[in-house]
């Protein structure tokens, strides 16, 4: 045997075995490769993708969480505006209800006051006919000298 012949023979074999291979080996295992790289970037994109979506969706959350604190202040504030409006308009009309109760108060007592002084002219003027009755001893007619019992207690 020759050692020639036995490399050229192997040369040959090895040379169909990698043709072989590259014919029909090589295609299915690079096919599979390539789907295999292909699905590993894709997850790698959606998982990049997931981040970024995270990443909005948790800004989103917190604009959100910043304009309903916001608006929650605001409800605040105006609540407070209104009760603070609330108790200062309270307290002008009990302010104007107090006013109200002294001038009707004051008003009655007014009334009651010319109702005394009314009634105490009508007795001066009943005392001072029985006294100028009782001076002159004589009766005066009450209705001849009304004008002078009017100006008379008017006097007083």
């Amino acid at each position: 045997m020759n050692i020639n012949m036995t490399l050229i023979g192997q040369t040959i074999a090895f040379a169909i075995f990698v043709w072989f291979c590259i014919k029909y080996v090589w295609p299915p295992i690079s096919s599979a490769l390539h789907e295999r790289q292909k699905k590993i970037a894709d997850g790698l994109d959606a998982a990049s993708r997931a981040s970024r979506d995270l990443e909005l969706a948790q800004e989103q959350a917190a604009q959100t969480l910043r304009e309903t604190k916001e608006q929650a202040s605001q409800i605040l504030e105006q609540a407070h505006k209104r009760s603070s409006q609330m108790v200062e308009e309270a307290r002008e009309q009990a302010r104007a209800e107090g006013e109200r109760l002294v001038a009707s108060a004051r008003a009655e007592i007014e009334q009651e006051i010319n109702r005394a002084k009314e009634e105490l002219r009508a007795q001066v003027s009943t005392l001072a006919v029985t006294g100028a009755e009782r001076v002159l001893e004589a009766s005066i007619d009450e209705k001849a000298h009304r004008k002078l019992l009017d100006k008379l207690a008017a006097e007083l």
